[in-house]
């Protein structure tokens, strides 16, 4: 019976120890799939990592090499802190934080040394409380400082190294004789890691700020232009007609019904981009003094359009009873604010991307605004004509909010020009002739029989711009938003 449970136990052990080493390769194999995933998605994570470990390894010779240790002794230490903590994934995250590192070491080392001499001529016993209430009032108001928005927004880490720089400095000269020595070794070796963090950064293997944030708002931008355009798309999937319960769409991937989202949280990290890409220096396409505040403005503009996506996305599997006659009243001028919306967000995003005049935009919005005009004749029409308003409320609210998208489009677009002024984008060359190139024209024909009964003069009200054009038929001549045709 012993033998037995003694054998039982050890069994009960090696299960146990067997269950638990192979849960940890499990989780092994997860944490090698999670990493093999990160390099896939961005390999420039894996080059990064590389040139972090690189910046260590050469800061590290301080320690290594003994002329260099006997410069600075164990001062050489903070060159290693100073890269752990100012080199970042892109080019103006490391730059801001080691200009502001070193900046506010040189600055708060001044002062230190400067309070100490100072306190010191207030001898023994006057000299701590002399350093005591310096110390208190520079860093209540440096911290005090770190409220103002621009402040935080830029030099908040600065601040933060005035703060704790300054302290060491002023407190430790207090019980130390050679402090001008000491100071010089830690503002030494701090520049020279920032000054090994920048080099690396900018000339290998370069991460640009400003690029991100120009590549973000063009991706967020033709995330919402493949909502309207794709497989027909709002416009399409709303108005299409269920067959046995289902829509035609079903069976296809409407993944980029839902492609807008990354619009809607992209706030945080469009503020963070610009204000590192203002610490860059010119690169590529991008110059000196870059309007990139004006990639802000069309971000928060572009998430406004994705917001009213949202909420008109919601309405895409209702169930609730509608008119269908309503409905079909309007389907033609939601549909068409639906293809027009998409295509100005598609050319706007590829003037962005190409840096080229995005007029080509222009004609589609133009064309969403034509057709605002005809749902709201529709809309008032059919409100007049419908017994039972509750039938046509949901077709009613995705109209009123499709016509708000269109206003939100044409302020990227407007926003959208001013950048391409700002940056000086390039112009683009007509590909038609200006006598072929012509919006969707709203107006009336009106026959006018001629008093010899032998030509018609037919006049043409033209609502949007006018056109000149000549053939064998007849001469065409516009004045006044009218354009007579004489027909013989």
């Amino acid at each position: 019976m012993e033998i037995a449970a003694e054998t039982q136990k050890k069994t009960g052990v090696f299960a146990r120890g067997w269950d638990c080493l192979k849960s940890t390769k499990g989780r092994v194999v997860q944490v090698a799939k999670n990493a093999k995933k990160q390099g896939q998605d961005d390999p420039r994570k894996i080059i990064h990592s590389l040139k972090v470990g690189l910046a260590l390894t050469l800061v590290s010779l301080f320690y290594y090499f003994r002329p260099l240790y006997d410069s600075f002794g164990v001062s050489g230490m903070w060159a290693v802190l100073t890269v752990v903590v100012v080199f970042e994934f892109t080019v103006g995250a490391t730059l801001s934080k080691s200009i502001n590192r070193g900046f506010a070491t040189m600055l708060a080392g001044a002062l230190g040394v400067g309070a100490q001499q100072l306190a010191s001529l207030f001898g023994e016993e006057g000299e701590p409380v002399v350093l005591g209430i310096v110390v208190f009032l520079l860093a209540t108001a440096s911290t005090f400082s770190r409220f103002f928005p621009r402040i935080k927004a830029r030099y908040d880490y600065g601040v933060l190294i005035f703060i704790l720089t300054f302290s060491l400095v002023a407190v430790s000269g207090y019980r130390v004789n050679q402090i001008m020595e000491l100071a010089h070794q830690r503002l030494s070796t701090i520049l020279v890691g920032g000054a090994t963090c920048i080099i690396i950064s900018i000339f290998l293997c370069p991460v640009w700020a400003g690029e991100d944030l120009h590549n973000m708002i063009v991706h967020n931008m033709e995330k919402l232009s493949s909502f309207f355009e794709d497989f027909s798309g709002f416009g399409g999937e709303y108005f299409m007609k269920p067959i046995d319960g289902e829509s035609i769409m079903d069976s296809k991937d409407k993944s980029f019904l839902q492609g807008y989202r990354s619009a809607l949280n992209s706030k945080s990290n469009e503020e963070s981009l610009a204000n590192f890409a203002a610490w860059e220096p010119c690169h590529g396409r991008f110059g000196f003094r870059h309007p990139w505040k004006q990639y802000l403005k069309i971000g928060a503009l572009t998430r406004q359009c994705a917001y009213h996506i949202e909420a008109v996305s919601s309405y895409l599997n209702s169930e609730t009873q509608v008119s269908v006659e309503f409905r079909t009243r309007i389907q033609e001028s939601c549909t068409t604010i639906s293809s027009e919306s998409g295509k100005a967000l598609k050319a706007l995003a590829s003037a962005i991307k190409t840096m080229k005049d995005p007029s080509s935009a222009d004609a589609h919005v133009e064309n969403a605004k034509a057709a605002v005009k005809d749902l709201e004749i529709a809309l008032n029409a059919g409100l007049l004509d419908e017994t039972d308003l509750l039938d046509i409320i949901p077709d009613a609210t995705v109209s009123s909010i499709l016509i708000e998208i269109v206003k939100c489009v044409e302020k990227v677009s407007e926003s959208v020009h001013e950048l391409s002024g700002l940056a000086h984008f390039k112009g683009v060359e007509p590909t038609i002739t200006p006598e072929k190139s012509q919006l969707l024209h709203r107006g009336t024909i009106k026959p006018i029989p001629d008093r010899d009964g032998d030509a018609t003069d037919v006049v043409i009200t033209v609502e949007a711009s006018s056109v000149s054009l000549e053939n064998d038929k007849g001469k065409w001549k516009g004045k006044q938003g009218e354009i007579h045709v004489n027909m013989y």
